[in-house]
């Protein structure tokens, strides 16, 4: 496909099932010519036949494998006009035990990749004084959840990272967006599940609430329909710093404002009680 006049999205983390997968498709359905990537070209074989989408191999935890990427993509297209750092990992275990090299995995991949993306591209950007760099946090980062500690720890250094490059890549002409999901039905905690041990010392009693924690890969909005309203934010002339959608996104971003004794008390009743304290207590409306 002739890429005159289109823009050019770089997408990490494209693997089917997932947040970067359903974006791929909704930038290819606003007539964006995507890069989609993943570890595996296998894992996105539903989009080879469609000229829209380029597909390539990348692993963001490899310097080596993001050079060789964004080099293969502006050798083709010229320009990368959008990057979306959206490959991530979960982690599920007791902060307290979790072995520390687990945690050091969640931090390569969704702290480190998206800095090697970004260094990787912004000198391209800067020179054209143009583009969008784009990073997938999450709602976790407002209100911790128990046995997400590395997750939630990654999360929280991302939206630092993104909070400081959006001032310091302003004056080169390139936006910054932090996308912020709430609960989006993805297949993240699939991974999560698969790796998860029990056998903790210390949280023995603990280890079906961690299971379930696990298995809820299928709550919260349709991907699709977060990908749609994320897109369009992304592709504004001028797009906001922050963008946040998904089932309990608005309630997370009012009960980060809370003491923590009280966001301490709502994190145990969970997250669907947690609209019914709020909307109780507060006589907030949730839309």
């Amino acid at each position: 496909m002739d890429s005159v006049g289109l823009e050019v999205v770089l997408i990490t983390g494209c693997s089917q099932g997932g947040i970067g997968h359903a974006l791929a498709k909704e930038f290819a359905a606003n007539n964006c010519l995507v890069v989609a990537t993943s570890r595996s070209l296998s894992s996105m074989r539903d989009l080879e036949q469609d000229d829209r989408f380029y597909l390539l191999e990348l692993d963001v935890t490899s310097e080596e494998s993001v050079q060789r990427a964004v080099a293969n993509v502006i050798d083709k297209y010229g320009r990368v006009d959008v990057l979306v750092n959206n490959a991530g990992v979960q982690c599920i275990a007791p902060t307290a035990e979790v072995p520390l090299s687990a945690m050091q995995q969640v931090f390569d991949t969704n702290v480190y990749g998206p800095m090697r993306m970004i260094q990787a591209v912004v000198p391209h950007m800067a020179s054209r004084r143009k583009g969008k760099i784009v990073n997938v946090g999450s709602t976790v980062v407002l209100v911790a959840f128990p046995w997400s500690g590395p997750y939630c720890a990654s999360k929280a250094a991302l939206h630092a990272l993104t909070d400081t490059l959006r001032l310091e890549v302003k004056p080169l002409g390139i936006d910054v967006i932090n996308v912020v999901p709430g609960a989006i039905q993805t297949n993240i905690l699939h991974s999560a599940q698969s790796n998860y041990k029990s056998g903790w010392n210390l949280y023995k009693a603990f280890d079906p609430a961690m299971r379930r924690l696990a298995s809820q890969g299928t709550v919260g909005t349709p991907v699709a329909t977060f990908a749609k309203h994320t897109v369009a934010a992304i592709l504004k002339k001028h797009p906001p710093a922050w963008f946040s959608s998904g089932t309990y996104s608005t309630i997370m971003a009012i009960a980060s404002h809370l003491p923590c004794r009280i966001k301490d008390l709502l994190d145990k009743l969970g997250v669907g009680e947690m609209m019914k304290v709020v909307n109780d207590v507060g006589n907030v409306n949730i839309n």
